[in-house]
């Protein structure tokens, strides 16, 4: 064998090595081409929100996106930059869509008004992906040992009791926001024949209601159904059982032009919507709330644990 035959085999190997090289090169080019791009992340001002905007902003990195967040918005604030371009991804719930977003006010159930918004705000160039199962809508709440004491487990029942005994107050916490909507607390009572009086309504900050349920000083509540201080402060959730609350399904919401930038982020999406439900939202908001834990590490585990990233 001469010298120049061995110096072929040499330089064959090296040589298909650096094929492979560039092979790999432009398969990771081809893979990471849709993060030229950051997708533009939005969460609203509340635990939930920043842990699933949290949650979706690390979830997209690890398949290849980069991403900027902007998270501490206000509801309106988060639509109007949504609707403007500002942002391409965000979690909104079916019922702020539906009543204050599309000013419906037919009284819907989950599924009809997960249809409505998904149509209505297609016009506008949103995208409503899959639903996922957290249902973060109103409740009233009872401390546990009040609600064991009177046997009461659905709005029905606690109403019943205040007619019964009109001569005695009822203190019971609402948020500001809550008492002055029209779809709020007055269409509440009427629904309910819910005879609260004024010296019946306590007005306060929403954690504050939260406090004042913990601390016995009312005997009643409005609170969020996946707020973790419900599990933190042993509260008791009354069921409202004529469905006066739309349902509030937390839904992964895209610009259309987004999605068709980027063919696969749709059902990635669907597939982070699919892990979630109510206990694993309330657990994970009790682990910030009341556990002091980074919202950071709290979206971490959870898609770790659910093989996510």
């Amino acid at each position: 064998m001469n010298k120049h035959s061995t110096s072929r085999r040499r330089l064959l190997p090296r040589a298909l090595r650096c094929v492979a090289s560039l092979l790999m090169l432009a398969q990771v080019g081809l893979g990471t081409a849709h993060a030229a791009t950051p997708l533009r992340v939005g969460g609203k001002n509340f635990t939930e929100q920043l842990i699933l905007s949290s949650m979706t902003s690390q979830y997209l990195r690890a398949k290849g996106y980069s991403t900027d967040l902007t998270t501490g918005l206000g509801s309106t604030l988060m639509r109007q930059a949504l609707e403007n371009g500002q942002l391409d991804v965000v979690w909104d719930y079916t019922g702020t869509a539906l009543v204050v977003f599309n000013h419906v006010k037919e009284k819907l159930d989950a599924d009809q008004s997960y249809a409505r918004v998904k149509t209505l705000d297609a016009k506008k160039g949103l995208v409503w992906l899959d639903a996922s199962k957290v249902n973060n809508t109103y409740a009233l709440a009872m401390p546990h040992d009040r609600a064991v004491a009177t046997g009461i487990t659905t709005l029905s029942e606690y109403a019943k009791m205040v007619r019964d005994t009109p001569k005695k107050r009822h203190p019971f916490a609402v948020d500001m926001e809550f008492a002055a909507r029209p779809d709020g607390l007055g269409p509440l009572k009427d629904a309910y024949q819910l005879p609260l009086t004024r010296r019946d309504i306590i007005q306060l900050d929403p954690g504050l209601v939260y406090t004042a349920l913990r601390n016995n000083q009312v005997d009643t509540g409005l609170v969020y159904t996946t707020d973790g201080r419900v599990k933190g402060f042993n509260l008791v959730l009354l069921r409202d059982d004529l469905n006066y609350f739309p349902a509030y399904n937390a839904v992964p919401v895209v610009r259309a032009e987004t999605l068709r930038a980027n063919p696969e982020l749709g059902a990635q999406l669907n597939a982070l919507a699919a892990q979630l439900d109510n206990a694993a939202m309330t657990e994970m908001n009790y682990q910030v709330d009341i556990g002091q834990r980074p919202v950071d590490q709290v979206a971490t585990d959870f898609l770790r644990q659910h093989g996510l990233i």
